[in-house]
């Protein structure tokens, strides 16, 4: 099949799934689909090792979509189709490079549309579709043209179909329609330009030969000042950076016990700083290693600063997950308690990358390259596992069970709650959450969610 085979049939599957549904089994089915085809479609060559896991997490991302329904499952389908579709045609341009394509691509959707050399066949089409573009497509437009025309001349005219109607909602069909094929269009027919191309190699893990030859970043300071300078600050960052470990720890471990509300609010204020600390120490550390410092064999101690202070705001991650953990031990599981340690991780492989970074003298590229895969996969973690359903399940086992808090602000946790008001014996809230489960149940079938069908 050719481009547009696959746009205009990507583009009536769209319609076909989502007319008159809510989003639910169609976005599944749907990101399945493109997956396949776009394995159908790729060549061989192309069929790297990455694009096959890609293959496997775009149908897994669907099932998981199908399953919750939820915004998290939702973010990974999209994501990993992006990916695939990226990688199925550029198998050795870097991941950073979809954000600019994919944006790109969007804000010239209008003119790569009307560029139909491009996209259409060149040579006439003959056969059926010939006929079809003929004797159906092109009348059938002129009449729905002049259709409007003449409406808008004549009342007699318009109120003569006015008695006519069909069960066609035509601006959902025409919206659904128009969508669907700026997905497809898009999905099938991006293009990169060849300014995007030049950018690729600066995203190198490695440096080039080049890069490697010892001269100083800037014209104002020399070599050895730049070297000095690097050492000087690393040594009185470390310094700071140990007294503020040591105060850190003593206000959440020593000080006063603090109400709920209270300790809720230090507990993530902190945890912003420690993570806004990390941030900035490895931005620091890109700027004293970006480039001829690497292979500087006089920046050896710089080196040995540079690796501690990493080991140091490794601790201090350390610390501020330890009290996440106390804070979860006396008030139970949330979204946001979880998430912090979601972006602790995150920080800490980002301190480990750092590490590597320096030890195997690897590029700035080289951080951004790494953690775009390790945030993609967070992101694949928290679409597959039911979150709302562990949260649940943990805090039921608690004394101060919050029945309400769980209820509206926790998803994807009905079967526990069904149970739990049946061994509480609260028909009240039997019937609450029946009356909630039953509402998914009566979709239609392209609209239901895999989760709640499960429920009796």
């Amino acid at each position: 099949m050719k481009t547009h085979h696959y746009i205009f049939l990507t583009t009536a599957l769209f319609v076909i799934l989502f007319y008159n549904e809510n989003i639910g089994l169609n976005l599944g089915i749907l990101g399945i689909i493109y997956a396949l085809l776009t394995f159908y479609r790729t060549p061989g060559k192309n069929r790297t090792g990455i694009f096959l896991f890609l293959f496997v997490t775009s149908i897994l991302s669907g099932i998981a979509f199908a399953w919750y329904g939820d915004f998290p499952s939702f973010l990974a389908v999209v994501s990993s189709l992006l990916l695939l579709s990226y990688r199925s045609k550029n198998r050795r341009m870097k991941i950073l490079l979809l954000i600019p394509v994919f944006i790109l691509n969007c804000f010239t959707f209008i003119c790569r549309f009307f560029s139909f050399d491009d996209w259409l066949p060149k040579r006439n089409v003959s056969g059926l579709w010939q006929k079809i573009l003929a004797f159906v497509l092109i009348p059938l437009f002129l009449l729905a043209v002049f259709f409007g025309i003449y409406s808008l001349g004549s009342d007699h005219f318009a109120n003569f179909f006015a008695n006519i109607e069909l069960d066609i909602n035509v601006w959902q069909l025409l919206c659904i329609t128009v969508l669907g094929f700026f997905i497809a269009f898009n999905f099938w027919n991006y293009i990169v330009e060849k300014y995007i191309y030049k950018y690729n190699h600066i995203l190198d893990n490695d440096f080039s030969n080049k890069n490697k030859v010892l001269k100083s970043t800037y014209s104002f300071l020399d070599l050895d000042a730049e070297r000095m300078s690097g050492m000087i600050s690393f040594f009185v960052l470390n310094i700071l950076l140990i007294f503020f470990i040591v105060t850190y720890n003593y206000e959440q471990f020593y000080e006063a016990v603090k109400t709920p509300a209270q300790l809720s609010d230090e507990t993530h204020e902190r945890v912003i700083a420690v993570i806004m600390s990390i941030v900035m120490s490895i931005f620091v550390i890109m700027f004293y290693f970006k480039s001829s410092f690497n292979f500087d064999p006089k920046a050896g101690l710089m080196k040995v600063l540079a690796k501690i202070w990493i080991v140091l705001n490794a601790v201090l991650i350390l610390s501020a997950a330890v009290k996440n953990s106390e804070y979860i031990i006396n008030y139970g599981f949330t979204y946001k308690r979880l998430g912090v340690y979601a972006f602790l991780l995150l920080s800490l492989i980002g301190l480990a990358a750092t590490f590597i970074k320096i030890q195997q003298q690897k590029t700035n590229a080289f951080l951004f390259n790494t953690m775009t895969w390790y945030l993609y996969g967070t992101i694949l973690v928290c679409s597959y596992i039911n979150w709302g359903g562990f949260v649940t399940s943990q805090n039921m086992k608690r004394k101060d069970f919050v029945l309400d808090y769980h209820k509206r602000e926790i998803h994807i946790n009905e079967k526990l709650l069904l149970n739990y008001a049946r061994e509480k014996k609260d028909e009240k809230l039997e019937k609450e959450i029946l009356d909630k489960v039953k509402i998914q149940q009566n979709e239609s079938f392209l609209s239901k969610i895999g989760y709640y069908q499960t429920i009796k």
